[in-house]
């Protein structure tokens, strides 16, 4: 029976998931979207059917697959980028690599829950401005934020821009912090053949909906450090033993006031419930393969827009990637350049491209110092900002996922030869 239904289920993707040309007024160009097929399905339906609903096995070979990809030794999955963020913060205090009260220095410009735990863990978020051609943490600027009372870098690589990571590394083992690289936008980019989240000593990375690859809902914190895999492992789960012993029985565990306590139930650790289930590691496990493809054709569709947008760089400032960087576009940055704000400016621009069914967003959080959530809290700032403020209020993206069809991108590129030929009449 259970053959059947999964043979039902690639049945109705092969009527129901077949590509539909995009058409001019009708359709969207979407600035993300989840691109499966019927293994996704299969997988996650299969794992249903045979019950495992809860974190097991198919939680395990989603990380190791994945941590093999990045080039890790060690990858513990969790329900969100956010929660992994949150857990890969906690091990570090933890540890005591990592003292609460102390400064961890983040990029201005990025997605709030980079600061969010900082702050809900006793952290001070140190803002340091950003590159404007790359929207990635200015390292110059970096290594000036470094005090007395830094306690960690964090890096971001802004939807999937690459980071010259070896020179970020190098700055962090000269004063002793540790790095935490925030990958959750930038599956599979790189920087001189090494994939981001492979260089820090921790990575997180997030599987959304919307991202080069995705569990709908998921999170995954990779390391080599096996210290920190342990308590990865225990505060995903409510800071319960890191391992059972199997070889004795259930009610073998003592530890303080506890006596042959039933080992299922001791808590060692303050932790959190974060635990990613089996059906979502089974929609992740044929994504991880699929991985390279998606983002070929990611790069394709941006090499796309550049080429045929180029003609309007003297308006506005498309992505850069270094020479040795492979930048894998979860979206395609468009930012305004200052000469011409006095013709046109960003509302103007994405209006415009919204009216014509073209779906647009901010460059994340921009700056974060700025956002609602932080009056009130304790945080610094390295110097005046101004790249960073400059992209909060010039910067938006558009998509670049692979399900903007050649007659998506054909269309993005006439709204926008429209809206600059208008201009200059």
């Amino acid at each position: 029976m259970k053959d059947k239904i999964l043979d039902l289920v690639s049945e109705y993707c092969k009527e129901e998931f077949k590509p539909k040309p995009f058409e001019v007024g009708k359709d969207k160009v979407g600035v993300g979207w989840p691109c499966y097929s019927d293994e996704e399905l299969r997988g996650a339906i299969g794992t249903i059917l045979d019950l495992g609903l809860s974190q097991g096995p198919k939680v395990k070979k989603f990380e190791e697959l994945y941590s093999e990809y990045i080039g890790t030794n060690y990858g513990l999955a969790c329900n969100s980028g956010s929660s992994a963020n949150l857990l890969a913060l906690t091990v570090l205090i933890k540890s005591g690599r990592l003292r609460k009260g102390s400064e961890v220095i983040i990029p201005a410009t990025t997605f709030a829950t980079v600061a969010m735990p900082i702050l809900q863990l006793g952290l001070i978020p140190k803002f340091v401005d950003v590159d404007l051609d790359t929207y990635n943490i200015n390292i110059e600027e970096m290594e000036k934020a470094i005090n007395h009372n830094t306690g960690l870098i964090m890096t971001v690589p802004t939807l999937a821009c690459p980071i010259d990571m070896e020179t970020v590394m190098e700055i962090a083992n000269k004063n002793n912090l540790p790095v935490l690289e925030d990958c959750c936008e930038a599956h599979g980019a790189s920087w001189n053949g090494k994939k981001m989240g492979s260089f820090g000593t921790l990575s997180c990375f997030s599987f959304f909906v919307a991202h080069n690859i995705t569990t709908g809902e998921g999170g995954m914190v990779l390391t080599d450090d096996e210290e920190l895999y342990n308590l990865l492992h225990s505060t995903r789960e409510f800071g319960r033993l890191k391992q059972y012993d199997k070889s004795k029985p259930r009610f073998y565990y003592t530890n303080g006031d506890l006596k042959d306590f039933d080992e299922r139930y001791a808590f060692e650790e303050i932790g959190y419930n974060v635990r990613m289930t089996d059906i979502n590691a089974s929609f992740g496990i044929p994504q991880v393969k699929k991985l390279d493809k998606l983002n070929e054709e990611r790069i394709k569709i941006a090499k796309f827009y550049t080429t045929h947008l180029s003609k309007w760089d003297n308006y506005i400032q498309l992505p850069y990637t270094h020479e040795l960087g492979v930048h894998t576009y979860y979206g395609y940055i468009i930012t305004i350049k200052e000469g011409w704000l006095q013709k046109f400016d960003r509302k103007s621009l994405v209006n415009y491209l919204e009216k014509n069914g073209i779906e647009t967003r901010a460059v994340m959080a921009g700056n974060l110092s700025r956002q609602t959530f932080m009056v009130g809290q304790k945080f610094e700032v390295q110097g005046d900002l101004k790249n960073a403020n400059y992209i909060t209020d010039n910067s938006f993206f558009i998509g670049s996922h692979p399900h903007i069809d050649k007659y998506a991108r054909r269309h993005v590129v006439d709204v926008f030869d429209n809206f600059f030929t208008q201009l200059e009449e």
